[in-house]
């Protein structure tokens, strides 16, 4: 990859929220606050898991797993967000590619890793009788670190066309942090291979994992359908509830965000979306893990009721 690219530009500018009515001022403590949030939910998840034997099974490591990856995704975007709150909006050339590819490895990561999750629920549903023998830890370690494998990999080719274009006009990002989609529409030189290979990769690995998900609930469904009693419905699908949701909100503002043949979008539309997928999906995780999962919530109300009996 050329990070020499012959450009004009060392530094960016990443321009960052409108500052209107003193929106910056509210704005710093209410991100804060999220990402404390985000990183202590998803560390209290995943000491939860491993300090408890009756949730080391797979389900609950791939939530492990999925917390771990959390707390790295919202650290890639959101420290830079407080800064250019504060005023520090300069980002070095190469830095800002940086970010953009563990952006991206990151989010291609949590999307296979969802995928994988969807996996362990079919397995779990229709094939009960072989679940455990399948769904070894092995297994769950191959699944995982593929996962990893194609996070990688994924934003490679994208990375080394971004890397050879030129930047020799404006360097001011008119986002909120570095991504595909600024840095191509701030471009001088043609953007056409960008745009094209971005449409067409995104949407590959994107349609892959759905059509794996959707394949698999497909079948869940089914299988849930034949349960005779309303109960024993409502009790198995109740297992899958957590994971559609976090798939919904993942897949609904990864899709609107990346999924494009044209460059040029409105300002408010990408601030929208960016913030969506890298602080309110992230957000939601610790509470939709820890509050619609009757382990972990019970758990963790014995936790905090020995904290406060002990304090």
């Amino acid at each position: 990859m050329d990070l020499t690219n012959q450009s004009f530009v060392r530094e960016f500018i990443i321009v960052g929220f409108p500052n209107n009515n003193g929106l910056q001022l509210l704005l710093f403590p209410f991100l804060f606050l999220i990402y404390l949030f985000i990183i202590c939910g998803n560390i209290t998840i995943i000491a939860l898991i491993f300090s408890h034997s009756s949730l080391q099974v797979p389900l609950y490591f791939f939530v492990a797993v999925l917390s771990f990856l959390e707390i790295w995704y919202t650290t890639v975007t959101i420290p830079k967000m407080l800064a250019s709150l504060l005023d520090q909006k300069s980002i070095s050339y190469k830095s800002c590619l940086v970010q953009v590819y563990f952006l991206h490895c990151l989010g291609i990561t949590e999307t296979y890793l969802l995928t994988a999750m969807a996996y362990d629920r079919y397995l779990a549903i229709c094939n009960p009788l072989r679940y455990s023998s399948i769904m070894t830890s092995r297994c769950c370690l191959q699944l995982s670190a593929c996962c990893w494998v194609i996070g990688l990999v994924g934003p490679v080719t994208q990375l080394t066309l971004l890397s050879r274009l030129h930047f020799c006009n404006s360097n001011k990002i008119e986002h909120i942090f570095c991504d595909f989609n600024p840095l191509i529409s701030l471009a001088c030189s043609d953007t056409t291979l960008n745009v094209t290979v971005d449409f067409y990769i995104n949407a590959f690995l994107l349609f892959l994992a759905f059509a794996c998900i959707i394949l698999s609930y497909v079948k869940i469904i089914s299988a849930v359908l034949k349960i005779s009693t309303t109960n024993g419905r409502k009790r198995t699908f109740s297992t899958c509830s957590a994971h559609l949701i976090v798939v919904s909100l993942f897949f609904g503002s990864v899709t609107f965000t990346y999924i494009r043949l044209t460059k040029n979008y409105p300002l408010n539309y990408n601030y929208s979306m960016a913030v969506i997928y890298s602080v309110l999906t992230p957000m939601c995780n610790p509470v939709v893990y820890s509050l619609r999962n009757r382990e972990i919530r019970e758990l963790l109300k014995k936790k905090i009721k020995t904290f406060w009996e002990t304090s």
